[in-house]
């Protein structure tokens, strides 16, 4: 799965890379990521939450060549076999029931076992350790990721500002939403670890003595934080997400269970795009309004409010999102087998190399409100 070369960099100020949160999937990502860097799109800024936060670290940590082989370390050690038993590599399993059989197994060996140098069980389980402190009030115990995270990611290079950094997290005694950033804070494997402490499984993260929970708990997307970011840019922005708001209706309970975590996790994505291409337009019109205002009006302080929020910038927002297929069920967000790893590392791949075959992706859009968004499965009538 390779490149040869690729375009110039296209005719934005800003390539942003959005990542939400969401477990095993997260390799989907990754897959993502290595279509865009064989077709020369570094990034310029990326955010994440969760997994998301993780893929991000190990982005904007490590050098443009490495990127990719960084990625593909952070997966595969996660995804070895926790009691080093080989899984089931080379059989076609199909599409049916077989193949979801052999997907529980798996996760429930991750729930059993944990996931190497990620996470492992907590013995004995905090409902047995009433004097348990907030780090250790989860099922798991995810100090191993600290000294993977630490062996993958130089967190120097990610506070050198070279590329911006952001990761979601939430606060638990405030609930308020709180970015990670590394223009406002000196970025750690804390401030990572933080975005992905999703509770009960895995518990919070202390971080300058404030305990944080998953930024999924109240946003799973990351996708406002950069279009709010000032100064604002002429932005291509690249949201990649693990799950999809729309569905079909249900068949079983296991179907129940899967769909009502895609609309829990999906954080409506599309809904904040739709309001941000409505705001956009009335900040462009505000701008024109203002180039055309005579300068006595200008120092008026309702047009001083106006021009705070007037916006000529142009963003093109292609968004690629990963639809399961039927056979992974519920568990799909923590089944980490190999086999299931080099799936979604795969589809991620195979759907941004296809995205990247729609000139108009990479082109400054021309409409009134200066917002172009692409969607494989719609616009690409895939």
């Amino acid at each position: 799965m390779t490149t040869n070369g690729g375009p110039a960099r296209p005719d934005f100020e800003r390539i942003a890379l959005l990542l939400q949160g969401g477990g095993a999937l997260g390799a989907y990502q990754a897959g993502v990521y290595q279509a865009l860097a064989e077709a020369n799109l570094h990034p310029d800024c990326v955010a994440g939450i969760s997994i998301g936060a993780i893929n991000c670290a190990i982005i904007a940590g490590n050098p443009p060549e490495k990127r990719v082989e960084k990625l593909r370390a952070f997966w595969e050690t996660v995804t070895q076999p926790p009691l080093g038993i080989p899984g089931i590599a080379s059989i076609n399993l199909g599409d049916g029931l077989a193949h979801q059989t052999v997907n529980q197994w798996r996760a429930l060996g991750t729930l059993m076992f944990g996931a190497p140098s990620f996470f492992q069980p907590r013995i004995p389980p905090p409902i047995f350790t009433p004097a348990a402190t907030p780090d250790t009030l989860g099922f798991y115990d995810t100090r191993p990721l600290k000294s993977l995270l630490e062996s993958l990611v130089d967190f120097e290079r990610i506070n050198a500002k070279e590329m911006r950094f952001g990761v979601g997290a939430t606060n638990v005694k405030t609930g308020n939403f709180v970015y990670f950033d590394n223009t406002t804070h000196t970025v750690g494997p804390q401030h990572v670890m933080a975005s992905g402490s999703l509770p009960p499984g895995f518990p919070a993260t202390e971080v300058d003595g404030e305990y944080y929970w998953d930024g999924g708990v109240v946003s799973n997307t990351p996708l406002q934080w950069v279009l709010d970011n000032r100064p604002r840019q002429d932005t291509l922005a690249f949201q990649v997400d693990l799950w999809s708001a729309r569905g079909e209706l249900p068949r079983d309970m296991i179907e129940v269970d899967v769909r009502q975590k895609d609309i829990r996790y999906s954080s409506r994505t599309r809904k904040g795009t739709d309001e941000f291409r409505r705001m956009q337009s009335m900040r462009r019109a505000a701008a024109k309004l203002l180039d055309g205002m005579h300068a006595d009006l200008r120092q008026t302080p309702e047009a001083e409010l106006l021009a705070q929020e007037a916006d000529s910038k142009v963003y093109n927002i292609i968004h690629l999102i990963y639809h399961a297929r039927r056979y992974e069920g519920s568990s799909k967000d923590y089944e980490f087998s190999r086999r299931t790893m080099e799936e979604h590392w795969a589809s991620g791949y195979s759907d941004m190399a296809r995205t990247l075959q729609h000139p108009e992706v990479l082109q400054r859009p021309q409409s009134a409100d200066g917002v172009f968004t692409f969607d494989l499965k719609t616009q690409g009538r895939v």
